[in-house]
């Protein structure tokens, strides 16, 4: 049997470009002597589709997708996702499914079992869990297809009581089908191939593993789909955050064969365990830089942007935005506004310039002086003559927000944030002023993954200038500002923040770890006390297991730790 797995990239809720897309992977698995064709999870509408599984309307479409889809599996089998409604009424309205479409019919239907309740998935709140489970017969052969389910851990997960190849085993099944919709994280990316492989030795069956690619929103989908047989080796694997076609022949006796190799495997490899925390390899910088630039081209072709804006400083942050920016949308495609004050050193505006020049961007300088001066003296009745403190500071971030939106709406920009995590996690921003944007770039990264970044993009000549990378870190809000002046060294704020954001451990479990108390207890209050800044921010692209946004929900009101 020659299989096809398609690793597309969807649109959510775009049922016509969806349907057209998968409809053009299964022409060409006809063209190629497929027989049978295999699509990523909920392929019909995108992944995660969330409120939108609310409408009527929209599993209507869904459903009417499938028909369309079923017309043009005459002969060639189609294995694709969506969403279908449960006429239980016992139940929640809809099942996570896959059809197995053949000969213009729908031959079988099986429904995700173990729904993912955790971090960014909410699937309970809309899915009912299958409570039954039976293989799909095609050309004589029992299909195992599961969505999802297979690329979680089997010893870790508890969920795994119910896993449904242990119902599936029973059936004696050839081959192992899995649809997936599995988010990239730095940390997650070299798990993927060892649970696949533990779940092809615990049944001793060999594994067409389809996963979604693109960026939705925050979340990226890496793709990375592969085919391994019963002995856990990987016979074939796709591209990292791109699409493909591939082909495989797979012969009873449980071997395969590549047949088509439609686009060349330049897949990233998984990066080892890092010492580092947070994680700063070379491979896992990589594979971030990768999930910027994806989660930057779908977020402005997806919305129907074309142009971007960035607040150019002088600093690392923005210096690392606006070369992703340059790479994901080209440089004719960007803008760096400049806007210094009189706190601005002269080698900050001249990194910015030089920058912009060596990306070949278009840029412009607003001096915010004059500006910042109006703004006090008509605070002065009120403001008195109380000395300069945070509020003066804000003023100016809040002038160079008014400024650089102002240019995005003149001319049509998104404005893209340049926040890293390590600032927002300590509030270390402005509302409406540096934590305006449309998209966060790097809210998702901490300070020393941010300078690991930057010079991963200098790994072939300077496109960052060295200076930038050399200098002390500073807002220049006031005269010789450093951000050390409020914040620990980031070498040390980092790994605290990693461990209780990403990795969840309380005061005592860090102070254990040889920090000191005093300042585990200052690092974790001031993340506490800023989730009213974050809560304000804008959808950050996601490349950690545990990022702001939709994935870490936090009462703002709350006392732990405060």
């Amino acid at each position: 049997m020659n299989i096809l797995i398609a690793q597309q990239n969807y649109h959510i809720g775009n049922f016509e470009a969806n349907t057209a897309k998968i409809l053009d992977a299964i022409a060409e698995g006809k063209a190629k002597g497929a027989d049978l064709v295999v699509f990523s999870e909920l392929a019909v509408c995108g992944y995660p589709p969330r409120d939108f599984l609310e409408f009527s309307d929209f599993i209507d479409q869904a459903s009417n997708a499938i028909d369309r889809i079923r017309e043009a599996a005459d002969t060639i089998g189609v294995i694709v996702g969506y969403p279908s409604r449960n006429t239980d009424p016992r139940g929640k309205d809809l099942f996570n499914s896959a059809c197995l479409l053949f000969e213009k019919e729908v031959k079988a239907v099986v429904h995700k079992t173990l729904l993912p309740n955790y971090d960014v998935f909410d699937e309970y709140r809309y899915f009912e869990p299958a409570f039954s489970w039976q293989v799909m017969e095609f050309k004589g052969l029992k299909l195992a297809v599961t969505i999802c389910e297979d690329i979680w851990n089997l010893d870790e997960n508890p969920l795994y009581r119910n896993n449904p190849m242990d119902e599936l085993i029973q059936q004696q099944p050839d081959i192992m089908i899995n649809l997936s919709a599995s988010p990239f994280d730095y940390e997650h990316a070299a798990d993927r191939h060892e649970i696949v492989r533990q779940n092809v030795l615990r049944y001793n069956l060999p594994m067409v593993y389809c996963n979604a690619v693109g960026s939705q929103t925050e979340i990226v989908f890496d793709g990375g789909s592969l085919v391994m047989d019963r002995h856990g080796n990987t016979v074939s694997e796709l591209p990292y955050f791109t699409e493909g076609l591939r082909i495989v022949s797979w012969n009873t006796n449980n071997t395969f064969t590549a047949v088509d190799a439609h686009i060349p495997n330049t897949s990233i490899p998984t990066h080892a365990p890092d010492n580092t925390w947070p994680p700063c390899a070379p491979s896992a910088i990589a594979n971030i830089h990768q999930a910027l630039l994806l989660g930057i081209r779908d977020y402005f072709s997806k919305m129907g942007f074309t142009r971007a804006i960035v607040a150019s400083s002088g600093g690392i942050d923005s210096a690392v935005v606006l070369a992703l920016a340059c790479e994901a949308l080209g440089p004719e495609n960007v803008h760096a506004l400049l806007m210094p004050s009189q706190f601005s050193t002269s080698h900050s505006v001249d990194d910015a310039v030089q920058l912009s020049k060596n990306l070949d961007n278009r840029y412009d300088i607003i001096a915010i002086k004059d500006v910042f001066d109006t703004y006090e003296s008509a605070l002065k009745p009120v403001f008195k003559d109380l000395p300069f403190n945070v509020a003066e500071e804000n003023l100016q971030s809040r002038i160079r927000g008014a400024f650089v939106m102002a240019l995005a709406n003149k001319f049509g920009y998104i404005l893209l944030n340049t926040s890293n995590k390590s600032e927002l996690a300590t509030g270390y921003g402005t509302l409406y002023g540096d934590m305006a944007g449309g998209l966060g770039v790097l809210g998702d990264l901490y300070k020393m993954q941010v300078y690991a970044l930057a010079e991963y993009i200098n790994r072939h000549g300077e496109i960052i200038p060295e200076n930038i990378l050399t200098k002390a870190p500073s807002a220049e809000l006031r005269p010789g500002q450093k951000d050390s002046d409020s914040l620990p060294d980031y070498a040390i704020l980092d790994k605290v923040l990693y461990h209780y954001i990403e990795e969840r451990k309380g005061p005592d479990e860090i102070v254990a770890m040889g920090f000191e108390r005093a300042l585990v207890t200052r690092i974790l209050r001031l993340v506490n006390i800023n989730e009213y800044k974050r809560n304000q921010f804008c959808p950050i692209i996601r490349v950690s297991s545990k990022a702001f946004g939709v994935g870490r929900r936090m009462p703002i009101v709350g006392k732990y730790l405060a």
